[in-house]
């Protein structure tokens, strides 16, 4: 265990399962509002399954492999995860932290914006679209995926970043309601590099999330 400004830092090494993933999230969340424990960064890889946010449509699941589907209670829609695919669970307490769920948002987007940038990848937003893309035009993929949760301003949830994942197993959804681009990931970019090299990335741009928060980032 690792603390970063007095914030708990977890890295898993095994794919852990979704459901204890998700219990331990919940019960550390409601912990954090109580006053409890601490607040808490957790990386972890999944085994391949698929997650259903609160506006998702059964249409766009096809999952031709049968992998396991969870009812996330996040926002957003199917997103999958799987090995080789770095997730970040964010329990923040934004009652001390500015109380900004937009603000949140938008710094947890550019927290892996900058992480990327670390790793010699540009990425960026795209209007009306949610996630982290790179390229552009007809070219332009999605390399990142977050869907959060609030509750009683302590945060549940994350994001996702595509280090090297299967990429053929994100085709058994419509990836977070777009269809009509593809999916991208360190590896596709010629990137090939280990989990804790990404992990040492986000941890050398989180001084700056923590920053970005409180109400200071400018979301329009």
């Amino acid at each position: 265990m690792e603390m970063i400004d007095g914030i708990e830092w977890r890295v898993s090494e095994a794919p852990v399962p979704y459901e204890e993933a998700f219990a331990f999230m919940n019960q550390r969340a409601a912990a954090i509002r109580e006053g409890g424990a601490r607040e808490c960064i957790w990386l972890l890889e999944h085994p391949p399954l698929f997650t259903a946010g609160t506006s998702a449509d059964p249409a766009e699941l096809f999952n031709p492999l049968d992998f396991p589907v969870f009812e996330a209670g996040r926002g957003g829609r199917y997103t999958y995860h799987g090995p080789g695919q770095r997730v970040g669970y964010v329990m923040l307490d934004l009652q001390k932290r500015g109380k900004d769920v937009r603000c949140f948002v938008h710094s947890l987007e550019q927290w892996m914006i900058d992480a990327l940038a670390r790793l010699g990848v540009n990425a960026h937003r795209s209007e009306g679209r949610i996630g982290i893309w790179v390229g552009d035009g007809p070219g332009e993929a999605k390399i990142g995926a977050l869907g959060v949760r609030v509750k009683r301003w302590v945060t549940l949830h994350g994001f996702s970043l595509n280090v090297d994942p299967n990429l053929t197993h994100f085709g058994g959804i419509v990836p977070c309601g777009i269809a009509e681009f593809g999916v991208a990931s360190l590896a596709s970019l010629g990137k090939q590099m280990p989990l804790a090299r990404v992990d040492a990335a986000l941890k050398g741009e989180f001084h700056h999330f923590l920053n970005g928060l409180k109400g200071r980032c400018k979301v329009s």
